[in-house]
């Protein structure tokens, strides 16, 4: 993730909405009651309940994303995005459409709960030094700050979840004609281990943790910039006296800050994507392609990556997949968002900040 995924590495797209708002506690002293604890479990639970869902909605499209992004070039199965979704239904058929998602929802609670206490941590901690270095106790973070925060929290969540991430970009890949078959992520996860060594469960990680700071931070950032600046102007009448947008607006806030920082970080992710197949020494025929134009995959690090890319697919080929990739921001965050409010409602979950 860079990062789901980061990243994305993480990835696949986080609960952009929710977790931009758990980050007001960052700017709040928050007693370590019993009360506050439970609430904070109960936040991740709504928080893995609609991210699991939103995932599973959008899982054909993340599929069909990944297929492009590592498929060989001089042997196209998936062209573009219609199409290639027919191609995996009359291939695969409806369960091909969801391949790789159980391990996707896999690492949504621990990626959202590694991720909100270190954004929590690291809002708290930049927050004092600026505070201290300005001598305005009452200070908060700018947008700056703000994006370094969500890029620290990326990166830790990134790397703790990672050989999770890399599993299910294998098994993402496989078909029915693969030479040998991944039966699950803990399989998955041994194999390799014992394949390839601990070091392949990191590969593309470089990648993943460079791709945080634009993929998370701008998330963050933007979408609290696109917030306060809203409730400032208030253009178009979007935000009436109460100073709190609505909720079609917040998530108009979050598609953008999802678009934009998806976008930027994009190359990122194809790269990442194509040193996760390297080194796989039974890979689907995706990958090394069929027939003819069989070969074995060969990069030797980030740089190479992006360079073999380039030369021999040329420059488009470091955005391949980004159209199912965007199409699935806005239903994903959606339906995040609605998924959160109800299972937070139906926790209960009320978070207490001291003044």
């Amino acid at each position: 993730m860079a990062s789901e995924d980061v990243k994305a590495s993480e990835s696949a797209v986080e609960k952009i909405v929710s977790l931009a708002e758990e980050a007001k506690l960052a700017r709040q002293e928050i007693r370590p009651t019993s009360h506050a604890v439970i609430s904070i479990c109960k936040s991740l639970v709504a928080g893995g309940v609609a991210g699991g869902v939103s995932r599973t909605a959008v899982a054909p499209l993340e599929r069909l994303k990944i297929l492009l992004q590592v498929q060989n070039s001089h042997s196209i199965k998936y062209n573009g995005t219609i199409s290639g979704l027919k191609y995996i239904w009359r291939a695969e058929g409806f369960k091909g459409l969801f391949k790789g998602n159980g391990t996707n929802c896999a690492r949504i609670v621990p990626n959202s709960a590694v991720k909100f206490f270190s954004y929590e941590q690291a809002s708290k901690g930049i927050l004092y030094l600026y505070q201290q270095q300005t001598g305005n106790e009452d200070a908060q973070l700018t947008p700056l700050l703000r994006l370094g925060a969500g890029a620290c929290a990326g990166i830790i969540a990134m790397s703790a979840t990672y050989p999770m991430d890399m599993v299910r970009g294998r098994i993402t890949v496989q078909t029915e004609k693969s030479p040998y078959q991944y039966r699950g992520m803990v399989h998955a996860l041994s194999t390799i281990l014992r394949e390839e060594g601990p070091r392949a469960l990191y590969k593309g990680w470089l990648p993943s943790v460079i791709g945080v700071i634009p993929y998370v931070g701008l998330n963050f950032a933007v979408y609290e910039s696109l917030k306060e600046w809203l409730v400032k102007t208030k253009p178009l009448g979007l935000v009436d006296d109460s100073t709190e947008l609505g909720v079609v607006t917040r998530l108009a806030c979050g598609a953008v800050a999802g678009t934009l920082g998806q976008t930027v970080a994009y190359p990122l992710d194809v790269v990442r994507r194509r040193m996760q197949m390297v080194g796989w020494k039974d890979a689907a025929s995706i990958v090394t392609g069929d027939g003819r134009s069989k070969a074995s995959l060969e990069y030797s690090g980030m740089i190479d990556t992006f360079r073999k890319t380039v030369r021999y697919e040329g420059f488009s080929a470091l955005y391949k997949g980004l159209v199912p990739n965007s199409v699935k921001v806005v239903p994903s965050i959606a339906i995040a968002f609605v998924t959160y409010e109800q299972v937070k409602d139906l926790l209960g979950v009320e978070i207490r900040i001291s003044d």
